[in-house]
């Protein structure tokens, strides 16, 4: 399994909607305060405009325009960021700092922006200038303004570096999740790694520590804790497992050996030969349920994973093939071998060739005479499939996950010899080698596919 990339991790996610956030808090709250202070600045250049505008008017009223004329005169002498033009009914310039009327249109109030030209030394530059025009009587227009130039820069200055502000934000805080993101990958790394050993039945293999103490080591330390006490259980599963074995399955085979010696000396047509010869199909019954729920066991349990080497499943194929043709010969069954590619996995042979022997051996219980039962191994984009397909009844489908529990039998089984754990057994030893078991119609019959993933090679010759 691939570990997955940086930028794909949660944690990279976190840092990412983070700084998103931050970035556009950060872009909202300074474009706020700069639009504030823009009203500020302009309502107090506004109000300096007003204020002289007052006063020319008050000195119009008094003086006339020959008055205005001169106060407008020494005001312009005197410099500074105020900005006059007097003209007349053709707004030619009277008096005034400026040397033309501004082409800029004035809004409802009467103030303007516009551009004019400022002497600087030698030459001249172009200034930002805010201002309101005012009509006199006569025809004679007024205009009264401020050099805005120093605060249009800064404007300007802002609006330009704003966007790569940001941007250096965005890119420093994805440079600091990409960092934080490898930091905590590389923990994760760790432990998938040393998950996937334990899954795959090394039960001592615990959890790398480090000297942080941080919430991954708590972490690890207690699913370390959690494994001690799984591999105590498991070893102590293993000891009973192991003393049934050997204390229960040796008295049933001696039990089944003396029937069957009582049997040799009965005569076939007593009564007694009978119960005996009953008891010891019941005894079989009772070896061979023994058997399969050990093997289940094993199986769910991943004891088996210690036996896991290279398996040819084409080779197995055979003799489960081999070992079950006389079977379907005596019923009348045609047991046909799909010629197919290798295929090798890592894998258990013993249990494998269990469960393919339930598949077959049920195939063949539940097909009638006249049919036929096809095993192929197939080499498909999924992985190796080898499936059993038959043209018995099959199992409705509302059925087939609940087939596969432990002593299950469908109504129409009921009269057929079995114990209800064959499929069981398969789905467990599925299980413990990572494949899909599923159960699909044959139309008709039933077809049951084990899918494993592994290599593919030479071709399957087909065998009688």
């Amino acid at each position: 399994m691939r570990a997955p990339s940086v930028l794909r991790t949660l944690a990279f996610r976190i840092v990412l909607v983070y700084v998103t956030i931050f970035a556009a808090s950060a872009v909202a709250l300074v474009a706020f305060t700069y639009w504030n202070t823009e009203r500020a600045l302009d309502a107090e250049t506004d109000q300096t405009i007003d204020a002289e505008i007052a006063g020319l008017s008050e000195q119009y009223q008094r003086l006339g325009i020959a008055g205005l004329t001169d106060v407008i005169i020494g005001r312009s002498i005197r410099g500074g960021l105020g900005l006059y033009l007097l003209t007349d009914s053709l707004k030619r310039p009277l008096a005034g700092n400026l040397d033309s009327w501004p082409d800029a249109k004035a809004r409802a109030d009467n103030f303007i922006a516009f551009d004019y030209e400022r002497h600087a030394g030698a030459g001249f530059e172009r200034h930002r200038a805010r201002g309101r025009t005012f009509a006199l009587t006569g025809g004679f227009q007024l205009l009264v303004a401020r050099d805005v130039d120093e605060r249009y820069k800064t404007q300007r200055l802002f609006t330009t570096t704003l966007p790569w502000t940001v941007t250096l934000m965005l890119v420093l805080g994805l440079a600091g999740g990409a960092l934080l993101s490898r930091n905590l990958l590389t923990r994760l790394d760790s432990i998938n790694r040393t998950s996937r050993e334990i899954m795959a039945g090394d039960l001592t293999r615990r959890l790398p520590l480090t000297r942080a103490g941080d919430e991954f080591d708590t972490l690890a330390g207690n699913l370390n804790r959690m494994l001690e006490r799984t591999e105590r259980l498991m070893k102590g599963m293993r000891t009973v497992t192991d003393s049934i074995a050997h204390d229960l399955r040796t008295p049933l085979n001696r039990l089944r050996n003396r029937l069957e010696g009582v049997l040799k000396h009965l005569d076939g047509d007593r009564p007694e030969a009978r119960e005996v010869d009953a008891a010891v199909g019941e005894t079989d019954t009772l070896i061979a349920t023994f058997n399969a729920l050990l093997l289940i066991a094993e199986a769910e349990a991943g004891v088996a994973r210690e036996a896991m080497t290279p398996v040819d499943l084409p080779a197995v194929v055979e003799g489960i093939s081999e070992l079950y043709g006389p079977v379907a010969e005596e019923k009348g069954v045609s047991l046909e071998l799909t010629p197919s590619g290798t295929a090798r996995i890592e894998g258990n042979k013993s249990l494998i060739s269990q469960a393919l022997a339930n598949l077959v051996d049920n195939a063949i219980k539940y097909t009638p005479a006249g049919g036929s039962v096809r095993v192929a191994v197939e080499n498909t984009s999924g992985g190796i499939a080898v499936s059993v397909a038959d043209n018995g009844p099959g199992i409705p489908p509302a059925d087939r996950a609940r087939v596969l529990e432990r002593f299950v039998r469908l109504e129409a089984s009921r009269n057929s010899p079995g114990t209800g754990l064959g499929l069981s057994l398969v789905a467990a030893v599925a299980r413990l080698h990572d494949a899909k078991f599923e159960l699909s119609d044959n139309a008709p019959g039933l077809k049951a596919t084990l899918l494993f993933a592994g290599r593919t090679g030479r071709r399957l010759v087909p065998t009688g």
